[in-house]
């Protein structure tokens, strides 16, 4: 069974493109997590938006108005952040993005810092490497019994560790 992880925007590759790169790192993160919300409830509020991302709301408005500017979100001082539809095209790119590299990741034995290695990653990686990740999950998915294998290939490769190396 294959499923929907196929990518349609040129604006989404274009982001990762280090030369013409239009978002910095902050501001993937902003957006990503006003689509999250957006998705759900249709707008956010700078205070909200704030708490979830653990920042001070002076910087979210900062960040939000940065935002606006690159026509990627709508936002009236004290009013609602709503995404614009390039702003959705984005954030469907950037949340895609972390699915892709976080399923990796878990795919691969990642536990303890599968959130810090995600975000970590999810700003510096080219998309031939993006694309690679999701035909590895794509791969995984369709044969679980390959995917069964390393995980036990992996719980037995650290219980080894244990035993016969010492720290």
């Amino acid at each position: 069974m294959r499923r929907d992880r196929e990518f349609h925007t040129v604006r989404g590759y274009q982001i990762l493109n280090s030369e013409n790169k239009i978002l910095t790192s902050s501001m993937e993160d902003y957006l990503e997590m006003i689509y999250r919300v957006c998705i759900e409830e249709g707008y956010i509020r700078i205070n909200q938006l704030a708490e979830k991302l653990n920042v001070s709301p002076p910087s979210t408005t900062k960040i939000v108005k940065r935002l606006k500017e690159l026509r990627l979100v709508s936002y009236q001082r004290y009013g609602i952040i709503q995404l614009t539809e390039d702003g959705k095209e984005m954030g469907a790119f950037l949340l895609e993005r972390h699915q892709i590299i976080e399923e990796f990741l878990r795919n691969i034995g990642v536990k303890e810092t599968l959130l810090k290695d995600t975000e970590m990653i999810e700003h510096y990686i080219s998309i031939d490497a993006l694309e690679k990740f999701n035909i590895l999950n794509e791969f995984l998915f369709n044969n679980p019994d390959i995917a069964q294998r390393y995980k036990a290939f992996i719980e037995e490769y650290e219980e080894y560790n244990k035993e016969h190396i010492k720290t």
